[in-house]
């Protein structure tokens, strides 16, 4: 089997950055009326400031989700690496522009190179992770000696208050203005961004590069229920369905194309499925120890989770000091499938990583519970 290196990352970020003061005249007001939910999700999710690709003021969007993952790709390129001689390209995302084609073809489009093997992994947070590791398999088989893979989301413009017109205007009329808490939560928690990594058969001639030493990724949909979700509609009995199935009007007052969390399901859950009963089993299989990890970069939500993810971690007897952490969640938002690759573009070019240390990075998905750990080390 070969060995596969991570040789450069990079990231675009739409737009200035917006303050927590500045999101609803990027997202607008629903019913023309501010949230009561923001303060309180702010106030617990941490975060500072984040990336849009919309307009402020408009809601026009400059940028579309092949667009800011093109540019990320872009920037891959180097004396060393020209995008002509690329070999696959990989993208996840859980916002794509359209249904059909798929993301990583539009992208393609926007690059504007030919004769590649595409593939495009969709999901929630675990899509970029499940491109990445589709590449790590085709070079570590000998299939490819390169490859691409990216994480995006353009998560503003299913949060734009637009997409709940109809819905607010139906309330109205029923004396019960407003959106269903569970969607308005995710207006404050999600934002834009793209992330890109090149992978290859042999490490940097010059610098640093990461190797993938193992990615595990584990799904428990087969014991628990939806948690976050979008396009279909969840009744009390856990039972999906489609909004194919509803009339035009009826899945634009529903707004059943917006993002929705099961948020006491959620609270219940993601830490014993998506952190302590995963990593029990990792520890168990890769033989992983303590000393084995240099950094920790978990993907969290919120900073509300920092603290839950560090006892869940305890719980399965892997205590990772925070001085050990890495994470730019308050800096960048949540940008779901791409932060990994944001978190991982900061630190690879903050040229405080040293030869042989080692990395943990954990990516967690509440779509219907998942999770996923990569390791990697310095050489």
């Amino acid at each position: 089997m070969n060995r596969v290196f991570i040789n450069n990352i990079q990231k675009f970020m739409p737009n200035e950055p917006v303050s927590n003061a500045e999101m609803e005249e990027y997202l607008g007001y629903i019913g023309g009326k501010k949230s009561k939910a923001k303060s309180i999700v702010l106030r617990s999710n941490g975060i500072k400031r984040r990336f849009y690709v919309m307009e402020k003021g408009t809601q026009n969007p400059l940028f579309s989700n092949a667009e800011i993952t093109a540019n990320a790709v872009k920037q891959l390129e180097n004396e060393d690496f020209k995008l002509s001689q690329l070999q696959t390209l990989s993208c996840g995302t859980t916002t794509p522009d359209q249904l059909m084609p798929n993301h990583t073809l539009m992208v393609q489009g926007e690059l504007g190179i030919s004769e590649i093997e595409t593939i495009s992994a969709s999901g929630i947070c675990l899509s970029g992770i499940n491109a990445l590791k589709y590449i790590y398999y085709g070079i570590k088989a000998g299939e490819l000696e390169n490859g691409i893979s990216t994480g995006s989301e353009v998560s503003s413009m299913v949060l734009s208050a637009r997409n709940f017109k109809e819905e607010s205007d139906h309330k109205e009329l029923e004396k019960n203005p407003g959106i269903e808490f569970e969607k308005d939560f995710l207006r404050w928690m999600l934002s834009d961004g793209a992330g890109a990594m090149l992978l290859q058969n042999r490490p940097n001639s010059s610098g640093l590069s990461l190797e993938v030493k193992w990615i595990d990724i584990y799904s428990y949909a087969g014991e628990m229920p939806i948690c976050m979700y979008s396009g279909c509609h969840v009744d009390e009995n856990d039972k999906a369905t489609s909004w194919r199935a509803y009339e035009q009007k009826e899945v634009m007052q529903k707004s059943l194309l917006g993002i929705k969390q099961n948020v006491k399901l959620l609270n219940e859950n993601i830490i014993e499925y998506t952190v302590t009963k995963p990593m029990k089993k990792i520890i168990e299989k890769r033989g992983l120890k303590i000393d084995d990890v240099d950094y920790f970069l978990p993907h969290y939500s919120s900073t509300f989770f920092r603290e839950k993810v560090y006892e869940g971690m305890k719980k399965a007897d892997f205590e990772i000091p925070f001085e050990q952490w890495f994470t730019n969640l308050v800096e960048f938002g949540n940008t779901g499938s791409a932060s990994m690759y944001i978190m991982l573009e900061e630190l690879f070019n903050s040229r405080k990583l040293k030869k042989g240390e080692k990395l943990l990075c954990y990516i967690p998905e509440s779509g219907r519970f998942s999770t996923a750990f990569m390791y990697l080390e310095v050489v």
